[in-house]
């Protein structure tokens, strides 16, 4: 049974084109993972699907008394309501039932026979529904998917305002598992999750009994959930049966078949051509001349699609620092209540180190400390000579109103327009990318964005936070690739072992300094 249906969809954003003429078709049971590089579209068709947008062309239709839950990239919550509240707040659709149950009850007593049956009957669906759906065991729901994905040592009680963008990807995906819905929609869940959760979603996610849409750059865990790819690019939707890895061999097959058939069609139509110049002016040969000619006319001719602009990242990179490049006595972090026990670190020039473990155990308020961001609470850091720090932040929520363009140029306005465009172009971003707004931009276009500006910038030293996030898999690669040749030191935080382990020479797991209990 089709859950999901998509008719002759076109979108586009000004003169950017983004889908033509696609369809497409969600079956119950169907684990799909929606793939393709930054900027072709993946959000913009959930935003579609779940009616936040609306399509220059094409049409949706929903099963009926479908139920869909879904995660966002930019999903906000409520300041002053705890993570409690937020996750009591997936069964709200029952606590009103629940209320119309009740008002049923106190109708019965001033009712005729008939109409009494009739509320009966009504009670008695609804009671299904509510124990079906587990109403009368919220807490203990709400408890066993909080310990799930951690929330539970962050503090249920805790207000939603003041957790860190990890762990408010953790309360809106743990609000989404407990409403049960018929089908997710996921926009990079794993995004900001640690390895220990993303192990607890992909084992949720593999036991799902109903269909779900998933969006990853993080091929090793859309690997071990889907069993569906649906490739988006070049404004075309493709549909190919099986992981990842299957995909990759069948669209490489498929586009070697194309490229066979192109060269085997443009040399027919050079051969056409030229019989025709050659034979249409005599009249002898002039009848199959203009056979031919029809036929080059009525011709369907095949186009390959234009190859995607690949990035490119090359650090620049500033005169040698200093051996020493950070010493940390005594340090206790946090934010009034300390982060940490008291730590002694030391970081010297040529390393590349990686801080790893859970969100909300203090990573970024180490970055952070350690640049001299925020004070310490107490103990000391000290810093080396001669440093040239570049620092990529996990958030930045300023600049959205600019040109890719304006936000380079303001960064280097030594640069030509033309030096702008160039150093945009070679982070992977097409010429509409770069004159768009980044407010109109995809998380992965917005980080290219982001990255462009620091591989312009001098730099010895690397601070960089979760720059793999929304990233795709050629950037990501790219990016790892860029991180290994490059000669100064790197302070990086990721939770992709796959990414950060070929390139750091030390890997520091924070939990063994957390106060934190796990």
């Amino acid at each position: 049974m089709s859950i999901l249906t998509v008719k002759n969809l076109s979108h586009g954003f000004g003169d950017r084109a983004i889908f033509n003429d696609v369809s497409f078709r969600l079956l119950k049971g169907e684990h799909v993972g929606l793939i393709g590089a930054n900027g072709e579209g993946k959000s913009t068709f959930m935003n579609i699907i779940m009616n936040k947008l609306e399509p220059d062309a094409g049409k949706i239709e929903w099963a009926r008394k479908v139920r869909v839950g879904y995660l966002d990239q930019h999903s906000v919550l409520q300041q002053g309501m705890t993570i409690r509240d937020a996750l009591k707040g997936a069964f709200r659709y029952l606590t009103d039932m629940e209320a119309e149950m009740n008002q049923m009850y106190e109708e019965m007593g001033n009712v005729t026979p008939e109409r009494l049956e009739e509320l009966l009957e009504e009670v008695g669906t609804i009671q299904d529904l509510l124990t079906n759906n587990d109403f009368y065991l919220i807490d203990a729901k709400v408890e066993e998917v909080a310990n799930g994905l951690g929330l539970s040592d962050i503090g249920l009680e805790r207000d939603v305002h003041d957790l860190s963008g990890g762990q408010r990807t953790k309360v809106l995906l743990a609000k989404l598992l407990l409403e049960k819905p018929d089908i997710l929609l996921l926009d990079e869940p794993t995004n900001y999750l640690d390895e220990q959760h993303i192990e607890w979603l992909k084992r949720y996610l593999q036991n799902y009994e109903n269909a779900f849409i998933l969006v990853s750059h993080d091929i090793p865990f859309l690997n071990s959930v889907i069993n569906l790819i649906y490739h988006m690019g070049n404004q075309e939707l493709n549909r190919y049966v099986g992981d990842y890895d299957t995909f990759l061999h069948q669209h490489e097959a498929k586009k070697q078949q194309l490229e066979s058939a192109y060269k085997k069609q443009q040399q027919e139509i050079a051969d056409l051509k030229d019989f025709v110049a050659r034979n249409k002016a005599r009249v002898s040969t002039r009848n199959m001349a203009m056979s031919r000619q029809k036929k080059l006319d009525s011709m369907d001719i095949i186009e390959l699609a234009k190859e995607k602009p690949k990035p490119e990242f090359r650090f620049k990179e500033a005169r040698t620092s200093g051996r020493l490049i950070f010493e940390a006595r005594n340090l206790v972090i946090g934010y009034g209540e300390p982060l940490s026990r008291s730590l002694d670190l030391k970081m010297e020039r040529g390393q590349k180190i990686a801080l790893v473990g859970a969100n909300g155990i203090g990573k970024t308020t180490l970055l952070r400390s350690i640049l001299g961001e925020i004070p310490a609470l107490s103990g000391t850091v000290e810093r080396g000579e001669n440093q040239y720090i570049g620092y990529f932040e996990q958030e930045v929520k300023s600049g959205q109103d600019e040109t890719c363009i304006e936000a380079v140029w303001k960064e280097f306005p030594s640069f030509t327009q033309f030096e702008v465009r160039a150093a945009l172009a070679k982070c992977g971003l097409t010429t509409k990318h770069i004159e768009s707004n980044i407010s109109v931009l995809s998380g992965g276009e917005k980080a290219k964005v982001r990255l462009c500006k620091l591989i312009n910038r001098e730099t010895n030293l690397l601070v960089l936070d979760e720059p793999t996030n929304h990233l795709d898999v050629d950037a990501k690669d790219e990016l790892k690739r860029a991180l290994q040749a490059y000669k100064g030191s790197i302070l990086l935080i990721s939770h992709e072992p796959e990414f950060y382990r070929d390139v750091a020479t030390d890997i520091w797991n924070c939990e063994a300094w957390t106060t934190k209990v796990f």
